[in-house]
């Protein structure tokens, strides 16, 4: 339960410190000062940091997936079991939930200069295909990264936790003008909860295009990491 539980954190962490810095820093900075926002690379930051923050606070206790891609990436790749696998992605978006849970009450209680409520992933119309893409491809890349950074034997041991995290905030500065940057279901999921509209309408997209990517790369590095 440790592991679900730190899973669980973890998520709500990214969700709440990712999301929350569209929300209330992207545009606007103190007292709503236009053009004193963070910007996209302060978002795709923020994301990043989060992961590194967690990757050495609770990874020696779940892995620090904090992702349902992820889960299925190492499930895939034979590094845990199913029942471990369906728990984790259930804590993480239960974490999602509560930290977009957080961030919509914020909204709700003050003032946000933020283009949404909470955060939530978006395609323009008619853009459906690139943004499947998108998600796909950069899922793969990330998940890639991380199934090779965490490897027992030919990983970046200590160091993993910034590789992956830096990776993120590499993926992000790409793919936020796409749609937002999920690569991650759970990131997602919670914020969709609550936004609705479009958002949950396209919430498909950023559940199956992850998982497609996660599903690829595990088998791409099953392959080049044999011996």
């Amino acid at each position: 339960m440790k592991k679900y539980i730190s899973e669980l954190i973890g998520t709500m962490v990214l969700v709440l410190m990712g999301c929350g810095s569209a929300v209330f820093a992207a545009q606007y900075g103190a007292a709503g000062s236009v053009a004193s926002g963070v910007g996209t690379l302060g978002v795709a930051m923020a994301f990043g940091l989060a992961v590194i923050a967690m990757a050495y606070t609770i990874g020696g206790i779940s892995g620090c997936h904090i992702n349902p891609a992820i889960t299925l990436g190492v499930y895939l790749s034979g590094r845990m079991n199913a029942k471990d696998a369906g728990m984790y992605m259930l804590f993480q978006v239960i974490g999602a939930i509560i930290g977009s849970a957080i961030l919509f009450a914020l909204v709700s209680t003050g003032n946000s200069g933020g283009t949404t409520a909470t955060g939530a992933n978006v395609f323009d119309d008619g853009e459906m295909l690139q943004a499947f893409i998108a998600e796909a491809v950069f899922t793969f890349i990330f998940v890639l990264v991380v199934l090779g950074a965490t490897d027992s034997k030919k990983g970046a041991g200590n160091l993993g936790g910034l590789a992956i995290g830096l990776t993120l905030v590499l993926i992000h500065i790409v793919c936020i003008p796409i749609t937002g940057t999920s690569v991650n279901p759970a990131r997602s999921i919670g914020p969709a909860l609550f936004e609705g509209g479009a958002a949950l309408q396209q919430l498909w997209l950023f559940i199956v295009a992850p998982f497609f990517g996660a599903a690829l790369s595990a088998g791409v590095w099953n392959t080049i990491s044999k011996e």
